[in-house]
């Protein structure tokens, strides 16, 4: 199973980005995907998730800001980042709570990561 993630980039503030992953390999069923960011000395944190059945998390400090999609037939996961600030520069990392082929209880899966740098 892999995850890739794409669409990182440098981006001026009040800029948009939109981020897209996408999962492959033997997957039987990807109960949530989402994202989280890491920026320099900080913790890693939840950006979006959304479960198969809809439901979706946002943390607070989005506000309206970002939206996350889901194509649960294509197995990927779009977040849409409007109004950008300087304090979102981060790496961000999609992830997936997911059963592959084999069965068994579901596991997280991490992409590698990409860079948004947004420059006031």
């Amino acid at each position: 199973v892999q995850l890739q993630a794409s669409g990182g980039g440098l981006v001026q503030t009040g800029g948009s980005l939109k981020l897209s992953c996408a999962a492959s390999g033997s997957i039987l069923s990807i109960i949530t995907m989402g994202w989280y960011r890491q920026a320099p000395g900080k913790r890693r944190e939840l950006v979006a998730s959304k479960a198969s059945n809809g439901n979706t998390n946002y943390a607070d400090f989005m506000k309206g800001r970002f939206t996350i999609y889901r194509d649960n037939a294509k197995n990927t996961v779009v977040l849409q980042m409007n109004s950008l600030k300087a304090e979102d520069t981060a790496v961000y990392y999609c992830n997936a709570d997911l059963i592959p082929s084999s069965g068994g209880f579901s596991s997280l899966y991490w992409g590698q990561g990409t860079l948004v740098t947004v420059s006031s």
